[in-house]
């Protein structure tokens, strides 16, 4: 049988450790050495971590805390996101001297379509590595790449050799990569997922290509098709200029922990304000409001509601976010607040008209 796939040439750069490196790259002082970007080894937590403190264990989203504790010569460096936003519109102006079809998915990583390229080079290979070979002379940064048919696997594919390298996965090579892949790397296995897949004796690639869609649609249910497409290397998403996020949020974590409903209303309102401008920048609105409360012992807890209308006021969103801070006590005092919204208008999934090929053609990358 045949399995056929939306013709493409897709880049995935990541940058390398991107807000600690944009730390060490300002102050040289910092080269070489465990940082954290984030709010302290009392508070808060580490956005991001540079190479040399991730040898100890120390991560992204880790408490402070902990992370002092994995690496006691950590040096906690507060962030700068104006800055890293300056830097990844530097990286950007690159993007596009290659390529219009760009979309960010957060300020150090981004997809490229270069099927059709301003270069006019038909090597996807070679114009990944001249993007990075620029990134770090003109930016001082390292970057990695993975380069391959579709989204997916080129995201896979660029954390194969980081940092500062880059990986092609050809068209012939896709279903054996697929195959051996472990199943905690396709799109839509959490954790959850993977343990029940485990329990159904599936851990890689092969495992779940050998199941029939029956088979996933039985146990995973409309992610069964899903799952049986992506192992046949069809992943049909196309490189969105104007990508339209699946969510939009704000929060806040407090220097003192908050006991009293009434102060948790004013941050709300401040968080609430914030992420109305967000709305408006993005153009959009929302159905459905989330607060995220985070307690003093780092327990997490999220509160949703679909509304039967689209909302971006910032009335509107404190109020409904209020009504979901009152509808329950809460457990404990309280460290973050925060505010998303998702179900937003406009979302486009459709996928008609793409044209495709057999995974067997020779598509040269």
């Amino acid at each position: 049988m045949s399995f056929e796939f939306p013709i493409r040439k897709i880049i995935h750069v990541d940058m390398d450790a991107f807000y600690a490196s944009v730390e060490q790259l300002d102050h040289p002082e910092l080269k070489g050495k465990p940082i954290a970007v984030g709010g302290g080894a009392k508070r808060g937590v580490v956005a991001a971590a540079s190479y040399e403190a991730r040898k100890f264990g120390v991560r992204s989203a880790m408490s402070g805390v902990l992370a002092a504790k994995l690496c006691p010569e950590l040096i906690f460096v507060k962030p700068r996101f104006d800055r890293y936003k300056e830097i990844s519109s530097r990286i950007r102006s690159i993007f596009f001297d290659y390529t219009d079809k760009v979309e960010p998915l957060s300020l150090d990583e981004a997809y490229l379509d270069v099927t059709s390229n301003m270069a006019g080079n038909p090597s996807a290979s070679l114009i990944a590595s001249e993007i990075r070979r620029r990134i770090f002379e003109e930016v001082g940064l390292t970057a990695s790449a993975g380069i391959s048919v579709n989204k997916f696997i080129a995201k896979v594919a660029s954390d194969i050799n980081k940092p500062n390298g880059q990986k092609t996965i050809e068209p012939e090579e896709v279903i054996p990569f697929l195959e051996d892949l472990d199943i905690r790397k396709f799109y839509g296995v959490g954790k959850v997922t993977a343990e029940k897949m485990y329990q159904l004796g599936i851990f890689t690639g092969k495992d779940m290509k050998d199941k029939s869609l029956e088979f996933l649609e039985e146990h995973f249910g409309k992610s069964g098709i899903h799952y049986y497409e992506v192992v046949r290397g069809i992943h049909r998403s196309e490189v969105r200029s104007h990508r339209i996020p699946k969510s939009l949020g704000a929060e806040r974590t407090f220097s003192e922990n908050l006991s009293s409903e009434v102060f948790m209303k004013d941050r709300l309102g401040l968080i609430a304000e914030e992420l109305a401008r967000r709305v408006a920048k993005a153009g959009t609105s929302a159905r459905t409001v989330t607060l995220k409360i985070k307690y003093s012992d780092f327990t997490l807890q999220t509160r949703s509601r679909t509304l039967p209308y689209f909302i971006s006021d910032k009335d509107l969103i404190l109020d409904t976010a209020l009504d979901l801070l009152y509808q329950q006590p809460l457990d404990n005092s309280v460290r973050l607040l925060g505010i998303s919204l998702s179900n937003l208008r406009g979302k486009d999934a459709s996928h008609e008209g793409e044209k495709s090929v057999s995974v067997q053609l020779r598509l040269e990358l």
